[in-house]
């Protein structure tokens, strides 16, 4: 999977891993993709609110081991 930006949240717990994407979200263009890293076992559920709510795109999601990889491209 293709992607513009990194967002490394692991180690930090609910809710600091969405806060840390709503902040980095005006520093990113529309149609750019998003590869954000979480160990917070409940943050897929926290993201995927979040992107049922917004315009944004969830590509795809993984998870490997302890650690969950989401890749969101950013609305126009």
């Amino acid at each position: 999977m293709k992607y513009n930006i990194t967002l490394d949240t692991t180690g930090l717990n609910c809710p600091l891993p969405l806060l840390r994407l709503k902040q980095l979200l005006p520093n990113v263009k529309p149609g750019e993709v998003i590869q954000m890293l979480a160990t917070d076992p409940a943050a897929h559920l926290d993201i995927g609110v979040f992107i049922d709510k917004s315009k944004h795109e969830m590509l795809l999601y993984e998870r490997e081991n302890d650690v969950q990889y989401f890749y969101i491209q950013i609305a126009d």
